[in-house]
């Protein structure tokens, strides 16, 4: 039995004595006492009976009896997730509502209290939205930004498509927003933040009855959030796995993850220096960066080489040749 989603996740009932019903327009569950310990905490009034329906994609919802779409939708499920995401749901932020839906693992493999662990979309006011695993409120994990295909910090999303999942990211007025769904009809496919911190892709065998686990989110020393310092790349081939860019050097000679800075080999000429290429990088935290997806990227190095305080520069987006640009500044 796979739980997909769980009501009242911090206030469980203590026995079986509970009730589900309809009030008014919401839905409640109270206890043997009659008193309530969750609700769809909705406020208005209806007119036409209420109705609640499970979808046949897993989304619980509150409609009118006479709506019909999702725009007859009081509620739904899929806006609260706990600690799985199945095909169409989004993960990230309702614009409208100033909802950021996102994963919360369960407390252990037993227990559906909120765990330890959680994964929420971070979307700056100048920058790129990126998601972060959280490790009891702090930082553990960045994803980097989308670049059209994939999260930069998560390649192996690449092969998902090999077992019909496809992905997307939606940056708009309504919704900035990850989803995926499955091309193959009758195939079942799940993303879990598990209670161990990592987060899971599977997808359901029905011969066997059982999940087959297609993808785990990587733990190593490259992963791990601010693992290097500024103007360092970190490379699994190497020991210590933290580098310094071409042009930097280690200033101290040897590598502390807490202390350690990589310095210019040599000052800075603003109107004389170029920029190196670097290929294949998870891109660098973009919180503060300039955001233009309006230019290219041959206006955005010109910008960037315009301004003594651009740093680096990048697409924001790599399909059909690359468009869309973001520019760090020290500043």
């Amino acid at each position: 039995r796979t739980y997909a989603w769980v009501a009242n996740r911090d206030k469980p009932l203590y026995n079986s004595a509970g009730t589900l019903k309809i009030s008014g327009i919401n839905l409640v569950l109270l206890d043997q006492s009659n008193i309530t310990v969750w609700s769809t905490n909705l406020t208005g009034a209806e007119t036409s009976p209420v109705v609640a329906e499970l979808l046949p994609n897993g989304n619980f919802v509150l409609r009118g009896s006479k709506g019909n779409g999702k725009d007859g939708f009081f509620w739904q499920s899929f806006d609260y997730p706990t600690d799985t995401l199945l095909p169409h749901m989004k993960l990230g932020l309702d614009l409208k509502t100033e909802n950021n839906r996102f994963l919360t693992s369960w407390k252990n493999a037993y227990d559906p209290s909120s765990g330890s662990f959680s994964y929420k979309l971070e979307v700056p006011i100048s920058g790129l939205p990126e998601f972060f695993l959280w490790r009891n409120g702090g930082p553990v994990i960045r994803s980097g930004a989308w670049d059209g295909f994939r999260f930069t910090g998560i390649p192996e999303m690449q092969n998902w498509k090999l077992i019909n999942i496809v992905s997307n990211f939606t940056d708009n007025k309504e919704d900035v927003a990850f989803t995926y769904r499955v091309t193959t009809p009758n195939v079942y496919a799940k993303l879990t933040m598990k209670f161990d911190g990592f987060l899971e892709l599977s997808t359901w065998d029905p011969e066997m009855s059982e999940w087959n686990v297609f993808w785990v989110s990587s733990s190593g020393d490259c992963d791990t959030y601010m693992w290097c310092t500024t103007n360092s790349v970190c490379d699994t081939n190497t020991t210590p796995s933290c580098n310094c860019i071409k042009g930097f050097e280690l200033e101290g000679g040897t590598w502390d993850s807490v202390s350690s800075e990589c310095v210019r080999n040599t000052q800075l000429n603003c109107n004389g220096d170029g920029f190196s290429l670097l290929k294949n990088m998870k891109m660098p935290y973009t919180k503060g960066a300039i955001v233009d997806k309006r230019i290219g990227l041959k206006e955005c190095g010109k910008r960037c080489i315009e301004d003594c305080n651009c740093t680096a520069y990048a697409n924001t987006n790599i399909q059909d040749g690359g468009s869309g640009c973001v520019m760090w500044t020290s500043q």
